[in-house]
């Protein structure tokens, strides 16, 4: 029984420690949003490029973040630019970016 009870508890802390992971890391994604920036205005970021309107993308949700840039890296979304910087982008940058754009305060 106590075998069973540590497998489990194996088990669930390993799960539990993957899904974490999943969400990426906000530090990375502080780093790896760097081009972001210049279109997307994050505030607190010098951006003078594009005098056009551009999505905010500050404290926007992390699930539609990673969705979005999946579908700019696969070809479902076709804006030319954003389709050149998805394609850049690995999983794990992805999730980094969302990480971090996810966890800003839009107000601030």
């Amino acid at each position: 029984m106590t075998r069973v009870l540590l497998l489990l508890f194996v088990l669930l802390s390993t799960t539990a420690a993957f899904a974490q992971e999943s969400k990426g890391d906000p530090a990375e994604g502080r780093i790896k949003a760097y081009t972001c920036t210049g279109c997307h205005g994050i505030e607190g970021w010098k951006n003078a490029y594009p005098n056009y309107h551009v999505p905010r993308i500050v404290g926007q949700n992390y699930d539609y973040i990673v969705a979005a840039l999946t579908e700019y890296k696969n070809g479902g979304r076709s804006h030319p630019t954003m389709r050149a910087q998805g394609e850049s982008l690995t999983e794990a940058d992805i999730h980094d970016i969302a990480a971090f754009l996810s966890s800003i305060n839009s107000a601030e």
